[in-house]
């Protein structure tokens, strides 16, 4: 059953991202955050009073409370990621996020890479390679200089090392209470400060937000997001959290296909090929390393 609920947690996140772009991808990205987190936010505040509260102690309220600012910027880069690049060059860079985890479980937990951890993430960096191979024709060296210059991927490697320092910090929260607690908790008021500080920056088009066509697009990824973390929440709760995240990861592939089909981004067979190589080294990393 964790298979299943892993792959459908991939499903859709990719759908969240795909869906949110192609509605609201005209404005900025706090305008782009603001529909799914404000939609989904009733969602997770009517869910609450089902789950029952474990007992908390300081490890949960001190990661919990350094973990939402850490979040809250990492949604934002990720919106403004999804929203300058095409998903087929952004969304694959999330597999770093295990290879990111190599460092930082040295830094914090003293953890030694294995050998299968080096090799996940040589694989990684091969995907990557080949995401932007197309760009080779100007010399072998181009499509490494394509990723320093497209924008989106270099926020998308920022976001996956912020989700590599955050995933420590979830982790350790939810070894002090309860992954579906953590889950509705967490998100409940992760959403409803970028949702008020969305409102009170004046960014967003406020006229346009209560128009019933923006209204429904909202509520459709609003839904999207909130299925995305409960699939996520049911899934880890059933296995060990790395083979959970290795099959999320599947979110690459998936990313790549919207990618094509919504907005008709090109070199699909380059980009497919390349997300399934870099979601092969996350999952060497999480299973064998």
């Amino acid at each position: 059953m964790w298979v299943a609920l892993s792959i459908l947690t991939a499903l859709a996140a990719a759908s969240t991202d795909a869906w949110t772009k192609k509605f609201f991808g005209d404005g900025d990205a706090v305008t782009m955050a603001f529909y799914p987190l404000a939609y989904s936010l009733p969602l997770f505040a009517l869910s609450l009073p089902f789950v029952s509260v474990p007992s908390l102690d300081a490890v949960f309220w001190w990661c919990f409370v350094v973990s939402i600012p850490i979040n809250c910027l990492s949604f934002v880069l990720y919106m403004e990621a999804i929203r300058v690049s095409p998903l087929s060059l952004t969304v694959p860079f999330l597999t770093l996020t295990p290879a990111f985890l190599v460092l930082t479980g040295y830094a914090v937990l003293g953890e030694r890479a294995s050998w299968a951890a080096v090799l996940g993430i040589t694989v990684i960096v091969i995907g990557g390679y080949v995401l932007n191979a197309p760009a080779a024709r100007g010399g072998f060296s181009q499509p490494l200089k394509a990723v320093a210059t497209e924008r989106g991927s270099l926020l998308m490697i920022a976001v996956a090392f912020i989700y590599s320092v955050s995933a420590v910090l979830g982790k350790k929260a939810i070894l002090h209470s309860s992954p579906l607690f953590f889950g509705m908790f967490f998100f409940l008021l992760q959403n409803f400060f970028l949702v008020g500080w969305a409102w009170g920056k004046g960014a967003l088009r406020r006229r346009s937000v209560v128009q019933p066509s923006a209204v429904l697009k909202g509520i459709f990824v609003g839904t999207l997001y909130y299925l995305h973390v409960v699939l996520h929440v049911w899934a880890i709760s059933l296995t060990q959290a790395a083979y959970m995240i290795a099959l999320k990861r599947l979110s690459a592939v998936f990313g790549v296909l919207y990618g094509a089909w919504l907005f008709k981004e090109k070199h699909l067979a380059w980009r497919f090929t390349g997300a399934a190589v870099m979601v092969a080294g996350a999952a060497i990393i999480a299973l064998a390393g």
